[in-house]
C-alpha cells in the first residue's frame, strides 16, 4: 500500500509528466487520489500540473470539505461523483488534451461511445467512453450528469472541455488518460477514411481474455 506522502509525490510526478508533454497546458486539468480513510488528495485551483507541491496539495473530507492544504480545483464535485458511482475508482485525472477535447465537439458522437472499437489497447485501458453535455466549468451540475452514468463508465469526455478518467491506481488513470488521447488523435486522424474497426468477434475476444467489463450496447459498432 502506497503512503500518503508516497501518494503526493506520485501525483506531482505524473502531474509534471503530462505537463511536459503538451497534453494539458497553463493551469488547465486536475488529478484526485482516493486514500483508505475516505478522505482524498487532489490539486490545488489555478495550480499548473507541471508545476505541483507535495505538501501543498488539497486534502478533503469524504463529503469534498477542505481539510488542509491549499483551496482545491474548482472540479471537486466532478470528482466526487466518479468516486461515488465508481466504486473501483482510486484515482481521478482529468485533463484539456487537444484530441479529446476536439473529439469532443463533434456532431456524429454518439454520447454511449465516444470513440469505436479502433484498438485493443483502447477497450483494455479505457472501455467505452461515455459522453456527456457541456457544462460550465466547475458548474455542480456536471456532477449529476456523472451520477447518471451510473459507474458503468471508467473513462468519460466532458462535451467542450476534456477527458475524465478513473482508474484503480494513480498510474493506471493516467496511462488509460493518455490511451484516450492517443486514440482520439487516431480518430480525427482517419475521420471520413471509412477505417476498419475491431470486428464484434474481436471485440467478445478482449472482453473474455481480459474480463473486461464494457458498458451495454459498446459492442454494436
Amino acid at each position: 500500500m502506497s503512503t500518503e506522502s508516497t501518494l503526493r509525490e506520485d501525483i506531482c510526478r505524473f502531474g509534471r509528466s503530462l505537463f511536459e508533454r503538451g497534453l494539458t497546458p497553463g493551469s488547465s486539468g486536475n488529478i484526485s487520489v482516493k486514500l483508505d480513510d475516505g478522505t482524498f488528495l487532489v490539486t490545488p485551483t489555478n495550480a499548473s500540473l507541471g508545476f505541483l507541491d507535495p505538501a501543498k496539495l488539497s486534502r478533503l473530507d469524504a463529503e469534498g470539505r477542505l481539510v488542509s492544504g491549499e483551496a482545491p480545483t474548482k472540479e471537486v464535485p466532478l470528482h466526487s461523483a466518479l468516486y461515488q458511482t465508481r466504486g473501483s475508482a482510486r484515482a481521478i485525472v482529468h485533463l484539456h488534451s487537444t484530441h479529446s477535447v476536439a473529439l469532443s465537439m463533434l456532431p456524429e458522437i454518439d454520447p454511449r461511445a465516444a470513440l469505436p472499437p479502433l484498438t485493443a489497447y483502447y477497450l483494455m485501458k479505457c472501455g467505452y467512453t461515455a459522453l456527456v453535455p457541456y457544462y460550465r466549468p466547475g458548474d455542480p451540475a456536471v456532477a449529476d450528469a456523472i451520477r447518471g452514468l451510473a459507474g458503468k463508465y471508467s473513462s468519460v469526455l466532458l462535451a467542450n472541455h476534456g477527458p475524465v478518467v478513473a482508474g484503480d491506481t494513480l498510474e493506471a488513470a493516467v496511462f488509460a488518460t493518455e490511451e484516450l488521447e492517443e486514440t482520439a488523435k487516431l480518430y480525427l486522424l482517419l475521420r471520413g477514411l471509412n477505417p476498419r474497426h475491431l470486428s464484434r468477434a474481436q471485440v467478445a475476444d478482449l472482453v473474455k481474455v481480459f474480463r473486461l467489463t464494457l458498458p451495454e450496447r459498446g459492442d454494436e459498432h
